[in-house]
């Protein structure tokens, strides 16, 4: 299962043998360790540095996409990785090799000399090394937690910075308000640069414009400046300018089409001749980015489900903005295929699990309630109790592989079955077959 394949990484064993999991919101010791290697920040090629609560990661998958589709050799940073930590870390294009990071542990400890530091923060300098010793067209980033206090915020003048839809989420970290929330997402606006922002809801909207003002920033708004909608089966942008007509993005759900919109107002942003009609084009349409809505094809329960004739999605949504946009997406499957459906879910304790499980009010699937093997998890009992809160029909089973089996045995039609609840989650299930490991 997942968390022994974690314990057998050597990078992680290596890391969190001298520094804490433990998220610290600063900068300082961030920067003091980019210092001692000589400011590898200063040697990257043009930053995207991308912030929000939700869809991050599918917008670097889309600007990735985008920037690959043109001939760019594009550096990323992602957290968190869900099998491999090498997942966080893709050097031009290609998955961090374990030889590669075993040097480059070695580097930054010897500069690091002891003092203390995170596990995301060292995991961050690891990154900006490799990054900065290997050419490249273009580096994305996506900010770990927050933003103005990240590990990542480091940058003075990225090319583009680019906030996702900001909602309610770490709040033991970044504060219960609305405004509060955005204004960390916020910190990552740099004065002068660009900015391009996603569609807000009004309290966030309000804080990142006033933001960026202050610091003489231009935003591109969503909504505002440009848009973006499905229409005929496609995605259509509307620039200031110009009106592209793109194929439907490569995620499923329709929540994407905003999330492909964004990442190409950000591609625009960058000014590069090289991103064209046709980069878009190509980018939007293959971008990959596992466990968000990702039907699952490979690997035993995948199988058993096609042998039912059922369906198997994973996502790692997990608080009530990924809920409504998860229950919309699952909507709009059952609506071209009207059989039941059934969540498997599991999540962290801290989480809003009654947010996230109202929003499938009206679809009624069956909900199968488990947990998954972290001190953090929350007891399958507690699941249960807020998805029957938000009116949900609710079951408790042992483990994913008990969820699946019993969403299999269901009398009636073969079920479209979702597990769903977190990225841990998520980890845990792509990581029981090398076939579903994300590359």
């Amino acid at each position: 299962m997942y968390d022994p394949i974690r314990a057998s990484d050597e990078a992680i064993l290596r890391l969190r043998a001298h520094h804490p999991s433990l998220i610290d919101l600063t900068t300082g010791r961030v920067e003091r360790l980019l210092a001692a290697l000589g400011h590898p920040e200063r040697r990257l090629p043009p930053v995207i540095h991308v912030a929000g609560t939700n869809g991050k990661g599918s917008t670097v998958a889309y600007l990735r996409a985008i920037a690959e589709a043109a001939g760019m050799k594009v550096h990323a940073l992602t957290s968190p990785h869900l099998v491999r930590f090498a997942e966080r870390i893709r050097v031009a294009g290609t998955l961090i090799t374990d030889a590669r990071m075993s040097e480059l542990i070695d580097k930054v400890e010897a500069a690091n000399a002891g003092q203390p530091i995170s596990f995301f923060e060292i995991t961050t300098v690891l990154a900006i090394q490799a990054f900065a010793e290997t050419p490249a067209d273009l580096c994305i980033i996506e900010v770990g937690l927050g933003g103005r206090f990240d590990a990542t915020n480091i940058f003075d003048a990225p090319a583009v910075s680019v906030i996702t839809p900001v909602d309610y989420d770490h709040l033991e970290m970044l504060g219960p308000e609305l405004s509060k929330i955005a204004w960390e997402k916020a910190g990552i606006i740099k004065a002068g640069r660009p900015a391009v922002v996603a569609r807000q809801l009004e309290e966030g909207e309000a804080v990142i414009l006033a933001e960026a003002e202050t610091l003489g920033a231009p935003v591109t708004l969503m909504g505002r400046d440009f848009d973006a909608w499905e229409e005929r089966g496609r995605l259509l942008v509307q620039m200031e300018d110009q009106l592209y007509d793109l194929p439907a993005p490569s995620l499923f759900g329709g929540y994407q089409f905003a999330n492909a919109g964004l990442a190409v107002a950000a591609a625009l942003a960058l000014g590069d001749p090289r991103i064209d009609e046709a980069a878009l084009a190509r980018g939007v349409a293959s971008a990959v980015w596992p466990a968000r809505f990702q039907r699952l094809t490979e690997g035993p329960m995948a199988r058993l489900a096609a042998e039912r004739g059922a369906d198997l999605w994973l996502d790692g949504g997990h608080n009530p903005h990924a809920g409504r946009a998860l229950a919309e997406a699952a909507g709009r499957l059952t609506a071209r295929d009207p059989r039941p459906l059934v969540l498997i879910a599991a999540m962290f304790a801290r989480k809003d699990a009654l947010g996230f499980f109202q929003p499938f009010a009206d679809l009624k699937p069956l909900v199968l309630a488990t947990t998954f093997d972290s001190p953090n998890a929350a007891p399958a009992q507690d699941l249960a109790r807020a998805a029957r809160e938000a009116r949900l029909t609710v079951e408790v089973v042992a483990d994913v592989e008990a969820g699946v089996r019993r969403a299999l045995a269901l009398p009636g039609p073969a079920p479209h079955v979702l597990v769903c609840g977190g990225l841990h989650f998520a980890g845990e299930v792509l990581a029981m077959s090398p076939e579903t490991w994300p590359t």
